[in-house]
């Protein structure tokens, strides 16, 4: 939660304008607000941009602070909407992983959910941004179509081995973005099970670049 002397520091450097036209939109919204936070969080991007170009500097100690609060809450709210639309799967398909704590106790940049046969079909927000490829792109793809010639064959089949295997396992391949740069990808691929059957039906992997 971002500290009181915060919330001052955020609103004193607004020119009079300015912070008389923010403070009215919090007190139109304050039945929805329970703090500064919350209201920030219900910002869409442009709003925020509008908001953070509009700050001058209190001091350097206390805008990177405020930059770190309010890019914080960015993030919150994009791990909330990955847990939400991954628990919307689970119910759908009825796995007994837990969920939760693996979306919150895992670190990662982008979500890929696929099918058996390795077909994705859902991926977060975040493969956009780590790929450059639209979302809508990689449905009914497999993986495979980031990978490119520096992409190593043992690699391949060394991940192909270890899902076969049925378990939750980390690894590290080359893979290609859209502008056909590369970057290595940490995967940490989780099997999905049926509640009731415990057959693997899908799989999830959680993505980040690492150096």
């Amino acid at each position: 939660m971002i500290l009181p002397y915060l919330v001052w520091g955020f609103l004193k450097n607004f020119s009079f304008s300015k912070k008389s036209s923010y403070l009215v939109g919090m007190k139109n919204s304050f039945d929805k607000m329970m703090s500064l936070d919350i209201y920030i969080s219900n910002l869409d991007k442009e709003e925020y941009t509008k908001i953070t170009d509009d700050l001058k500097p209190i001091s350097k100690k206390s805008v990177n602070l405020l930059s770190w609060g309010i890019q914080d809450l960015f993030t919150e709210k994009e791990l909330y909407s990955d847990l939400k639309l991954i628990k919307t799967f689970s119910k759908n398909f009825n796995w007994k992983n837990n969920i939760t704590s693996i979306i919150k106790e895992n670190d990662y940049e982008s979500l890929v959910l696929t099918d058996l046969q390795k077909k994705i079909i859902w991926v977060s927000d975040g493969f956009t941004k780590m790929t450059g490829y639209e979302k809508e792109f990689a449905l009914n793809r497999t993986p495979r179509f980031l990978q490119g010639e520096k992409t190593k064959e043992t690699t391949r089949k060394r991940i192909q081995s270890k899902l076969l295997k049925g378990k939750p396992f980390k690894d590290v391949i080359i893979n290609y973005r859209k502008d056909k740069s590369t970057y290595k990808c940490e995967l940490y691929i989780i099997p999905l099970q049926n509640n009731d059957s415990s057959e693997i039906t899908h799989f999830l992997a959680l993505e980040k670049e690492v150096v």
